[in-house]
């Protein structure tokens, strides 16, 4: 009968053993490679060139997207009164509302409620319909 006692506590013991092992190996194992990635980002990195900031064309030839000559202010009105570019409702355009001023001789309009340049498919959330 000792003998059962005994070699039930030596198989527990060593049980405990291999688990606390197993569970200090994969600890460094996982801390070794934590630290072969970090290298490996600092390295990617470095040999990272910048890359360029690419504009599509459509946005250099659109007179009306230039916003260089526009204060912070009026850009912050534009934000704010939700103003976009191409209208996402087809029939509630800047060229049809009464608060947009056309420009003969420009693509780009202007409105009477922020200053910059307005193209004519823009829309914001001002709109008001042209009265007859």
């Amino acid at each position: 009968m000792k003998e059962n006692k005994y070699a039930r506590r030596n198989f527990l013991q060593k049980y405990v053993k291999m688990v606390f092992l197993l569970a200090g190996s994969g600890t460094i194992l996982s801390l070794k490679s934590n630290a072969s990635v970090n290298e490996w980002k600092k390295t990617s990195a470095s040999k990272k060139q910048p890359t360029k900031k690419l504009v599509p064309q459509d946005e250099l030839k659109n007179p009306c997207d230039d916003l260089s000559k526009v204060s912070a202010e009026e850009i912050s009105k534009r934000k704010k009164l939700a103003y976009v570019s191409q209208s996402p409702v087809e029939d509630n355009q800047c060229s049809n509302c009464n608060l947009f001023i056309p420009a003969p001789d420009k693509p780009c309009g202007a409105c009477l409620l922020f200053k910059g340049p307005v193209s004519p498919e823009g829309h914001c959330a001002y709109w008001a319909p042209i009265n007859n």
